[in-house]
């Protein structure tokens, strides 16, 4: 009978709950620290080695309803025993400044971070968005103090031009209208944030 306490899973569910992930890296624009699929690769060889297990990353490009996607398989495996989560992330219709290869590239990397945080149970909120969380529930304790939600809407335009993203596209992948709500706005610039990042 196999060894429950050395199997796969067991392996899996000690580097769930030992890994740790920093979010070293800092987007300036936005104002948030982010991790990318490269930074978890690296936080991951200590553990391979501890518990004799490897990590590997694959892509699959697939086309769904005529979009492209970038289909990242994030496994582990002991040799014996393997197991995967997958993640997908859709290619833009149009990035300026870049060429096919280098929008695939972002993608991949997009797709590959999440595979990754699916697979050891990574938690992917960013700093910034805990904060304004954090914030609205001060003013929610204080009556006196007006309760306030960015203009994910501004927010977003003003990203799309700097960055020099297609606002048509974008507003094409992401469904905005004139009359999409603020939480549909907020979606659209983390989803344009993850564009130009390669990594959300």
């Amino acid at each position: 009978m196999a060894d429950k306490t050395n199997s796969l899973k067991s392996k899996l569910m000690h580097i769930q709950t030992e890994l740790k992930a920093p979010k070293n890296l800092y987007n300036s624009f936005g104002k948030y620290h982010y991790r990318n699929a490269e930074g978890i690769q690296e936080a991951l060889k200590p553990f391979e080695e501890k518990y004799g297990v490897i990590v590997t990353l694959s892509d699959e490009i697939v086309e769904v309803g005529g979009r492209v996607y970038v289909k990242a398989t994030a496994t582990i495996t002991d040799a014996e025993e393997s197991i995967s989560v997958t993640a997908y992330a859709r290619e833009a219709l149009d990035k300026k400044g870049m060429d096919d290869a280098q929008v695939t590239g972002a993608t991949s990397s997009y797709a590959r971070k999440y595979a990754l945080n699916g697979l050891f149970l990574l938690d992917d909120t960013k700093d910034v968005d805990t904060e304004e969380y954090q914030s609205a529930g001060k003013q929610g304790a204080n009556k006196a103090a007006p309760k306030t939600e960015p203009d994910y809407r501004s927010m977003l335009r003003e990203f799309i031009k700097d960055a020099g993203l297609d606002p048509k596209a974008i507003a094409q992948t992401c469904g905005l209208t004139q009359n999409s709500s603020n939480e549909e706005w907020r979606k659209a610039f983390e989803y344009a944030k993850g564009l130009v990042n390669g990594n959300g």
